[in-house]
């Protein structure tokens, strides 16, 4: 049975990436809406990436019998100035799941909680990629704001088809 600790935050945490569920869906949206396919596919698969981590949190606490509760979340960011703030905002979401998910990992630790440690391990190599992919990205759109084919041939070349990672938790549903 995980520390009471952690499954309060792992609660928290399952609102979190629901939260960035319906925040990459509304980026998705916005590029859209610009007729800008690749990005909006990059955003719509995100959310649902999002969604995943999720589930595999409600999974996790199934599997060990603890209570799942979901929180309510708060309506996304929908309206954008530039073709560059959602992504902007997209690294630092990244940014901030990555100070949660380390939080976690220190109560787990603090807990002497060793299979939620184990657990979040998964969750730690996902952010390194997460901060990653968002910062080229930020960088790309940065540099060609004005033009929109070159980002959608960016994001074509490099967001190629994802690859289901054997070591990820299961998740909920699936």
């Amino acid at each position: 049975m995980p520390a009471a600790r952690f499954v309060e935050q792992l609660n928290v945490q399952i609102g979190h990436e629901l939260a960035a569920h319906n925040q990459y869906l509304a980026c998705a949206i916005y590029y859209d809406a610009l007729t800008m396919p690749r990005m909006a596919a990059f955003f719509y698969d995100q959310a649902l990436e999002e969604r995943g981590h999720a589930l595999m949190m409600v999974q996790y606490l199934l599997d060990t019998d603890s209570a799942v509760v979901l929180p309510g979340v708060e309506a996304p960011e929908s309206a954008f100035d530039s073709l560059v703030a959602p992504v902007r905002l997209a690294l630092d979401h990244e940014k901030s799941v990555t100070e949660q998910i380390n939080t976690l990992l220190r109560i787990a630790r603090e807990e002497s909680d060793f299979a939620s440690e184990q657990f979040m391990q998964w969750f730690i190599k996902e952010q390194v990629e997460e901060i990653a992919t968002m910062s080229d990205l930020l960088a790309v759109v940065t540099r060609n704001q004005d033009d929109i084919e070159d980002i959608e041939e960016y994001v074509a070349r490099e967001q190629g088809a994802a690859v289901d990672d054997p070591t990820a938790p299961r998740v909920a549903g699936a």
